[in-house]
């Protein structure tokens, strides 16, 4: 029950951070930071795939519904978490990682959060930015918006693990 309040007091901040913080940081619309992503992130190894699903589901919904950006955070949030899994077959050892831990600079390494933090905001932010715009007419203006913001989002998304992990 605690790790359950754990993991809800993360999301609720997150959300609040990504409502009145993140979500007014632009840099002549190439660079909008995504820090929300960051719940689906740090979940333990232990969690079933439906249930990151279902938890990606409800994360963009939330930021959705308090945007009015109609499905786009829901459906990129949903296909990170769907991706999750197979990106963390490519990063995880097993033998270093405990399943029910959460995952974070200070129990996987700096590298591999890094790393495994820019994969999962890469695959959120190809897919939310394309998915908004709807079109492939501005194809490599929307790819250099979405690498900025993977390098920002990725960026606040670390210094908040090396913030929490501080405690």
């Amino acid at each position: 029950m605690n790790r359950v309040m754990k993991y809800s007091l993360a999301f609720v901040i997150l959300i609040v951070l990504q409502l009145l913080v993140f979500s007014n940081i632009q840099f002549s619309g190439y660079v909008n930071p995504y820090v929300y992503l960051m719940f689906i992130i740090i979940l333990p190894l232990a969690v079933p795939s439906w249930v990151i699903l279902l938890l990606s589901f409800l994360t963009g919904f939330v930021v959705d519904a308090f945007t009015g950006t109609f499905g786009v955070h829901t459906f990129a949030t949903v296909m990170a978490g769907f991706a999750r899994p197979w990106l963390l077959s490519l990063n995880v050892t097993h033998e270093n990682t405990d399943e029910a831990s959460s995952l974070s600079i200070r129990n996987n390494g700096l590298r591999w959060f890094f790393l495994f933090t820019l994969m999962m905001v890469l695959v959120h932010h190809l897919t939310l930015f394309y998915v908004e715009v709807f079109s492939f007419s501005g194809f490599f203006r929307t790819l250099l918006r979405a690498f900025l913001s993977t390098g920002f989002t990725t960026f606040f998304i670390v210094l908040l693990d090396l913030m929490r992990s501080q405690k």
